[in-house]
């Protein structure tokens, strides 16, 4: 199929192996868009017979699009060295005529792992990985971006992420995710009252135990709501500094 794979990475040398493994099947270009490694994360890439640009990190979308300058193919399934295709997945792209389709992209579920537990609370998760590049693109968003369009087809297929080894490697992640998001929304105007901390900190608190009925789902569904209540507090209780600091 006339598809390139798009995956940014780095430091990805314990997982870009098995990514590749999992979009060769269906894609006849891999590209690897790589923000200058220090491991071996470029090396296994192209050994593995992808086609590797360096290329400072721009931000999450950016970086992204960037990679779709090299590409040879129109359509771009954009997967991240964390993730994997299901079999499912597979089975739905083959089945695509995506020379005539009429829509501008494909959705996925994202199941996701916090080291060999699924974490049913945040499940479909849905992403949009699969798009036309003459239709749409990624959004220039430093933080998590998405593809920007609404002519997209849900498909009944699943990305596996594998997003933490454990809950500290999750802890420690959260931690970098808190500082970035609480620079960029501050750095783009945003501007926070001493009451934000504790509104979105509960709030997120209630959605994922009750509004997405995770005290049902045992043990890590509460230690997931719990690490997500604290940083959506965090990075308001951030915020609030920085505009302290002015």
């Amino acid at each position: 199929m006339k598809i390139t794979a798009n995956i940014i990475t780095l430091n990805e040398e314990n997982n870009i192996e098995e990514v590749i493994k999992s979009v060769q099947e269906l894609c006849d270009e891999v590209l690897v868009i790589d923000s200058l490694s220090s491991d071996k994360t470029c090396e296994i890439a192209q050994k593995m017979g992808a086609k590797v640009i360096k290329q400072k990190y721009l931000g999450d979308g950016p970086q992204k699009a960037f990679g779709t300058l090299y590409t040879k193919n129109d359509w771009i399934l954009s997967i991240d060295a964390d993730e994997r295709l299901d079999t499912n997945a597979i089975s739905a792209i083959k089945n695509l005529d995506l020379q005539n389709s009429k829509f501008d992209a494909y959705s996925f579920c994202r199941k996701t792992y916090i080291g060999k537990h699924f974490i049913k609370l945040w499940y479909p998760d849905r992403v949009t990985r699969l798009y036309n590049k003459k239709a749409c693109s990624y959004t220039t968003s430093l933080g998590h971006a998405k593809v920007q369009t609404t002519n997209i087809c849900d498909l009944k297929a699943d990305m596996l992420h594998y997003s933490y080894t454990n809950y500290s490697h999750m802890i420690r992640t959260t931690h970098k995710f808190i500082t970035r998001g609480a620079k960029i929304s501050y750095d783009t105007g945003k501007r926070a009252y001493f009451f934000d901390p504790f509104i979105h900190g509960f709030g997120a608190l209630f959605k994922a135990l009750i509004l997405k009925g995770g005290l049902f789902h045992g043990i890590h569904a509460y230690n997931v709501a719990v690490i997500s209540a604290y940083s959506s507090y965090m990075k308001y209780a951030l915020i609030l500094e920085m505009q302290e600091n002015e």
